[in-house]
């Protein structure tokens, strides 16, 4: 059996519209014990933005509502901060053009960044839509994602990814390689068992966990949970890591389990899920 850390790589804590630290306590009530608290995208807690004040507007909120999770846990909260790659599209439709959109863009890495140097945050999130959008667009938000492998780089830390779904993103490491951050530093949120390229963040589907269990390579598991009360527990409730944890344990996978909720934080994060652990 596995009875170390659980480590949710990837949820939301929404502390302006949702039940913010109140769904930590659910996480921890089923035995989790780590959270990576990602901010929601701006326009969820503080409206349009058009300049830094906005996205520390937008942080500030995550990091306050990460550090009353803190308190809950009985390991760590850590907040995820950046841009949610379809703020483009919400830029262009308000009149700006991708070029524009993508420097506003990377001035919110910039702040994200900051708050990595600083302290607060573990690492960075970018990406880039998930939909079709034009040429224009998917370039500009390529610009933006290795824009934020290169401050990743400079400030020593992580970058977590919003993308299209698949299995192939070696073109995408070799981006952030080539911007100085190690592929290992690179995770792909919202990922299928196994991806080429990045670390995926695995999504709790049991067959696609299954696949990543029976594997050699890093990962993580996460629920991508938003916190909307118009739609409790979409995508996936806060207890769901836990509870996918415990099932995969019986089903034999505890060294699995270890490498990723110990292995993998420690890796690509440079965290003691173990030592945090009270």
């Amino acid at each position: 059996m596995y009875d170390g850390p659980i480590l949710d790589n990837h949820l939301h804590l929404d502390p302006v519209n949702g039940r913010g630290a109140e769904a930590a306590a659910e996480f921890a009530e089923v035995g989790g014990t780590h959270l990576n608290v990602l901010n929601k995208p701006s326009w969820h807690l503080v409206g349009e933005v058009d300049d830094a004040e906005g996205f520390r507007e937008t942080f500030d909120l995550t990091v306050e509502v990460t550090e009353a999770a803190d308190e809950i846990l009985p390991g760590k909260a850590w907040p995820v901060l950046g841009v949610h790659p379809a703020l483009i599209s919400q830029l262009v439709d308000r009149g700006y053009d991708a070029e524009a959109a993508a420097e506003l863009m990377k001035t919110g890495i910039d702040v994200a960044a900051e708050y990595v140097a600083e302290g607060p945050a573990l690492a960075i999130k970018s990406g880039r839509p998930h939909y079709d959008t034009s040429d224009a667009v998917w370039a500009a938000s390529n610009d933006v994602m290795r824009h934020a492998f290169a401050r990743g780089a400079e400030v020593g830390c992580a970058v977590q990814l919003h993308t299209e779904g698949g299995e192939e993103f070696t073109e995408v490491a070799e981006w952030a390689e080539a911007e100085g951050l190690p592929r290992e530093q690179v995770v792909k949120h919202y990922s299928e068992g196994y991806v080429e390229g990045p670390i995926p963040s695995v999504i709790c589907d049991k067959d696609e966990l299954e696949r990543a269990c029976g594997g050699d390579w890093p990962f993580f598991m996460e629920t991508d949970f938003i916190d909307d009360p118009d739609r409790p527990g979409a995508v996936m409730g806060p207890k769901t890591v836990p509870r996918r944890t415990e099932w995969l344990a019986e089903e034999g996978y505890s060294e699995a389990l270890y490498r990723a909720h110990v292995e993998t934080p420690a890796r690509v994060y440079g965290v003691d899920t173990e030592a945090t652990l009270q």
